[in-house]
């Protein structure tokens, strides 16, 4: 229920209340206006009506019929054409706010925008009518598609990192968000100057990432996701101290001439031990790789950042903070390399930065390597791991960061005013091994997803989205959030039962992952020799097949140890030349049935996409499934409801969102516990209105003059309708919470299914062994009926 205050609660347990209402679009109060006002929302579910449980979206609707003022009616001020400096203020799309109470107080009780006006000519009525924040996701659904989850054969995301990405997308976000997620346009000169969020991973509830991919996963058992003391929402929580994980980026930038950085969000009080080392891998000549990393220790304070080769040699910087080692809290972690000094072997200045659970800003004088150890040759980015002791959440890296250390301020380095959380999400239940395609639009995608889960999602009265898994009905609620009677509040109400509620036998199917792996898919090479100038973006799309997974951006290949597979070569001249590498970014993204590569070359000279022979050099490898998933399914059932209700069947739709036969089991058992005794129906039932009540909701609803019930019941229907001068009507749609016991059938004999005279009757050979004549029969007197049963008379 929506929280409230003393006397509100006393203004509506008053036996006479003043009905109060505010309404504003676009931030003008047009309450005084409103002729009459209608507010719905309700889950979409199609789990059967009446079983314990539902699951499903539910998007609210406001319908509001506005009146004239000073003289000029609705349709003049309010109408589609009505002068814009009037009209704008109900035009579509936009925002309106709805709040409902008694004497004066009011809550919240809608917030979305407009979707449509209506003006009735000749009348002094404008309706208008609104959708909340699911209008906010109507942009195309796409989600990122790595093959590493059957590659590992290990989850890659969950059916939560899913919701929580759609909700990105459109805007809602849950942590803070990729600093620069957009791809500056192709056209743009000074694209090449701009940031780029080359890795994001939120780290709810899956490897996955918005921007970039997962490189290696760790085994299930290693880790769990946690609400309980994430830094924002949901975080990655070790098993053991030193889990491992990796990401590839989503652009190759070079390691010279710029400025970049590495960041997470870490909970310091859930650690299994003190660090978290994030470490940013570079792809050098033959083989060879360099690296910069950030180790936090907060067992003594001691920050540290690295500069060397892979498995070699390194020099490093460190720094201590005492806050560190002893505030435990969220902190907000990550380092800066700056190497805009560029040359052959480039000595970046590298520096901390840390934002303390108080919010407090920690930062300190950096340090410049001077030492030939640290000093990194011409390279790309080529991978970023993470080792951690302690809840994480939302990794990224960004390249050119900010334009230099000295101008990046506290405020910039925390986002601030940049986001607002706008979503609480729930556990995790489903593991991905691969994710599903999606169609439609976001909030589309989202309600797939809960009627497979059987999830709910939906917009709070506040404009807050609302994730709820399955776990909701794994035990029956105790205390109601609100009690409701017929000798006061409910005005109407309606009790039934019916055989459609029992659902005693649950199948779910699900996709079995098992023995399924990645194949190469049939490569993609360039036809044409690319000119890449200094300074001008070079993009080219490229077609996959709908099957095939997203693919990382193309690897760069040198002379001195070719590799093979998906890669590129760069060649100082348009014959082959000699090989290029740390010269050019390298970048991909997927959308839709296209592979987009884009070049950036930041050198002085031009290069080509050519091979040492002078042949094209892209070459593109698709990845897909080495087979189909095989479809089984697992089922819960209960003997004992079918002994007194006969078999009962609830068969879910077979779905691409479950993927592991635990999770299929856990669905069909929370199916089963809501479903293997009916129900009682509680109908729409008019109560006197409580702007408290939300979906979700436990309600005590106690008969006394009727049906003589007490039970406890989820909201999962409102309607409010009011018209100006009487007071708000409200109609709650309720779903039982527990059945009325075990049917005992008390001194009842229940007839069979079967009538028992049914396959008694005499044969024609046994009546003419009986009576020898037909006078012998007609003798008998007997009616036919008699005829026909066994014991009709003496032989």
């Amino acid at each position: 229920m929506q929280t409230s205050d003393e006397e509100f609660g006393a203004a509506l347990d008053a036996p006479h209340r003043t009905p109060a209402h505010s309404t504003r679009f676009g931030g003008v109060e047009l309450g005084r206006q409103v002729q009459s006002w209608k507010v719905e929302r309700a889950y979409s579910t199609d789990v059967p009506e009446a079983l314990r449980a539902f699951n499903g979206s539910a998007s609210a609707q406001l319908e509001v019929q506005l009146g004239g003022a000073g003289g000029v009616s609705a349709p003049e001020l309010y109408s589609a054409w009505a002068p814009r400096a009037t009209g704008d203020v109900v035009r579509p799309g936009q925002s309106v706010v709805h709040a409902t109470g008694v004497d004066g107080r009011t809550l919240p009780a809608f917030r979305g925008t407009v979707r449509s006006r209506t003006a009735a000519s000749g009348s002094d009525t404008v309706t208008v009518q609104a959708l909340d924040g699911a209008e906010r996701l109507r942009g195309p659904a796409q989600l990122p598609r790595p093959y590493h989850g059957y590659y590992h054969g290990r989850p890659v995301a969950t059916e939560v990192w899913c919701v929580d990405e759609l909700l990105r997308q459109g805007g809602i976000h849950t942590c803070p968000p990729p600093r620069a997620p957009d791809v500056p346009d192709v056209k743009d000169l000074d694209a090449v100057n701009q940031p780029l969020t080359v890795l994001y991973a939120s780290l709810h509830g899956g490897f996955n990432a918005s921007h970039g991919q997962p490189e290696t996963l760790p085994a299930p058992a290693s880790y769990s996701w946690v609400r309980e003391g994430a830094p924002h929402e949901m975080a990655l929580m070790p098993a053991a101290a030193g889990l491992t994980a990796s990401w590839m980026p989503r652009s190759r930038f070079p390691v010279s001439g710029r400025v970049f950085q590495a960041e997470c969000w870490v909970n310091t009080a859930l650690a299994r031990d003190s660090t978290v080392e994030i470490k940013l891998v570079f792809d050098r000549s033959a083989g060879a790789y360099g690296y910069y990393s950030g180790l936090f220790d907060i067992s003594t304070g001691q920050v540290r950042i690295s500069s060397g080769t892979l498995n070699g040699g390194y020099w490093y910087f460190y720094w201590t903070f005492g806050k560190l080692a002893a505030l435990r809290g969220t902190w907000h972690l990550g380092f800066t390399v700056d190497t805009r000094a560029g040359g052959p072997g480039v000595l970046a200045s590298v520096e901390p930065r840390l934002t303390a659970p108080d919010g407090t800003f920690l930062g300190a004088n950096p340090g410049t390597y001077t030492e030939a150890v640290a000093a990194q040759p011409p390279s790309e980015l080529y991978r970023v791991d993470l080792r951690t002791d302690m809840a994480v959440e939302c990794l990224q890296v960004t390249d050119r960061s900010w334009p230099d250390l000295d101008s990046y301020t506290a405020a910039e380095w925390d986002q601030r005013d940049r986001w607002r959380k706008g979503a609480v999400l729930d556990e995790p239940t489903v593991p991905l091994y691969d994710v599903p395609q999606v169609s439609g639009s976001q909030w589309e995608a989202l309600t797939e997803i809960a009627k497979a889960t059987l999830s709910t999602a939906e917009f709070d009265e506040q404009g807050v989205f609302r994730w709820r898994g399955p776990g909701r009905f794994a035990t029956v609620p105790q205390t109601p959030d609100l009690t409701v009677t017929t000798r006061r509040s409910v005005a109407a109400l309606t009790v039934s039962e019916e055989i459609d509620a029992c659902r005693n036998y649950c199948e779910q199917p699900y996709q079995d992952w098992k023995g399924i792996g990645p194949v190469a898919g049939e490569a993609v090479v360039d036809t044409v020799v690319r000119e890449i100038k200094p300074g001008v973006p070079v993009e080219v799309y490229y077609n996959l097949a709908e099957d095939e997974s997203d693919i990382g951006p193309l690897q760069i290949d040198d002379d001195a140890s070719p590799i093979s597979g998906h890669k590129v070569r760069f060649g100082s001249a348009k014959e082959g030349g000699t090989s290029v590498k740390g010269g050019v970014t390298v970048s991909s993204r997927r959308d839709g049935p296209y592979y987009i590569v884009r070049f950036v070359n930041h050198g002085t000279s031009s290069v080509w996409t050519v091979t040492k022979d002078g042949k094209p050099s892209v070459r593109i490898v698709p990845i897909k499934r080495s087979a189909d998933p095989r479809q089984r399914t697992r089922v819960w059932y209960n003997t004992t409801s079918q002994l007194h209700y006969g078999k009962q069947q609830y068969l879910a739709p077979a779905s691409g969102w479950v993927q592991d036969a635990e999770a299929a089991s856990g669905l069909a058992y929370r199916m089963l516990d809501a479903g293997r005794y009916p129900v009682p129906l509680l109908g729409e039932v008019e109560v006197l209105h409580d702007p408290r009540i939300q979906l979700g909701d436990v309600v005590r609803v106690v008969d006394t003059t009727g049906a003589a019930l007490d039970t406890l019941a989820w909201v999962v229907g409102i309607r409010t309708t009011c018209q100006a001068g009487s007071a708000p009507q409200q109609t709650l749609t309720l779903r039982g919470t527990a059945y009325n016991g075990v049917p005992r059938d008390p001194g009842l004999t229940p007839d069979a299914p079967l009538d028992p005279q049914y396959g008694t009757q005499r044969r024609y050979t046994e009546v003419t062994a009986q009576y020898a004549t037909l006078d012998d029969l007609t003798n008998t007197k007997l009616t036919y009926r008699g005829l026909l049963t066994a014991a009709a008379g003496p032989a």
